[in-house]
């Protein structure tokens, strides 16, 4: 059995040949301090966040797309494995996981040891831009410059690809996650108002948006008053978050800059005609492409189904594996 894994700071898609995406959950995991047990994972802890009594722990395992928990990443990915290999226990799968570019050895260890101890027979990591690429559709062994910018929960990576492997590239370790802290940190400054993880991502998705619009959209949210201590319901509008993230976005705008700048002429020519492609989660944030376009000159458009561009990669990857082996992956 072959599964594919998009480990991903926020979610973590699941992907099995023929059958597609099987799964999709929150990369969260409640364990319960007293007893050193796990208690849930993905939606089921999801809900429980921010809302636990002291014996119980919500964690996210993964930072910046990377294992910042061993132990409970390996209770996460065994849980997954479980979850859809269902009954044919017998056979250890094989395992696609995708990891940021940037990735440093030690980290790719863990992610191959938390694989391994949750029950697989093989683990092969690939880099998260070359399968965002293959999930986007993009024809990556044409001999021409293709330019993919995944944006994820826990880092951006930038890079152009061609011929099949990665030309050059840039890791940020910037996303959708600093993206709702600068809003929480925002709304705390202007409104003194304290907004939990699940308000501050609603505001995001509701009327997030990377510039400011003409007619703004109003969202009413509630918090905790920092001055009396009580509840107390505000009113945000879209342009004040667009405000809110502007530091986070030109972070991003800038590496792409510095991948274009480092990329060879021929290369960047293909962009120019081709222009580039934004995928993962927080490529959904309203008008990013258009921002990216206006800043940098170059035509941008945002991935079919964004979200499970890398989780579609894995698919593909897993389905040749054979051709793919030599190419992008080192197995363990």
């Amino acid at each position: 059995m072959k599964i594919g894994i998009d480990l991903g700071t926020r979610n973590t898609v699941v992907f099995i040949p023929k059958k597609g995406v099987v799964l999709q959950e929150p990369s969260v995991v409640a364990v319960d301090l007293d007893e050193n047990k796990i208690l849930a994972v993905g939606k089921e802890a999801n809900e429980m966040m921010g809302r636990t009594p002291d014996a119980i722990r919500v964690y996210r395992p993964m930072r910046d797309g990377v294992i910042a928990d061993f132990r409970v990443t390996q209770a996460m990915l065994h849980y997954l494995i479980n979850k859809v290999a269902g009954r044919v226990k017998f056979f250890k799968p094989e395992l696609v996981i995708s990891v940021p570019a940037g990735i440093t050895s030690t980290e790719r260890r863990a992610v191959i040891e938390a694989g391994m101890n949750a029950g697989a027979k093989a683990v092969y990591l690939c880099k998260e831009p070359i399968l965002a690429a293959v999930g986007a559709g993009i024809p990556i062994h044409s001999c021409s410059g293709n330019m993919i910018v995944d944006i994820g929960g826990g880092t951006a990576e930038v890079a152009v690809i061609s011929l099949g492997g990665i030309v050059n590239f840039q890791s940020l370790r910037v996303a959708g996650d600093k993206m709702d802290s600068a809003i929480a940190d925002y709304v705390k400054r202007k409104h003194n108002l304290a907004i939990g993880d699940q308000t501050t991502e609603e505001i995001k998705i509701n009327i997030g948006t990377a510039m400011p619009d003409k007619e703004p959209k109003v969202l009413e949210i509630r918090g905790r008053d920092l001055i009396s201590g009580l509840p107390r319901n505000i009113k945000i509008t879209s342009n004040e978050v667009s405000e809110s993230i502007s530091d986070v976005l030109v972070e991003i705008v800038q590496t792409i800059k510095n991948v274009l700048r480092d990329t060879p002429p021929e290369l960047s020519a293909d962009i120019m005609d081709k222009g580039m492609v934004l995928s993962g989660g927080s490529s959904l944030l309203r008008n990013l492409s258009e921002l990216v376009t206006q800043s940098i000159g170059v035509p941008c458009t945002v991935a079919d189904n964004s979200l499970l561009c890398v989780a579609k990669g894995t698919g593909a990857v897993l389905e040749n594996l054979e051709f793919y082996k030599k190419s992008i992956m080192n197995k363990k």
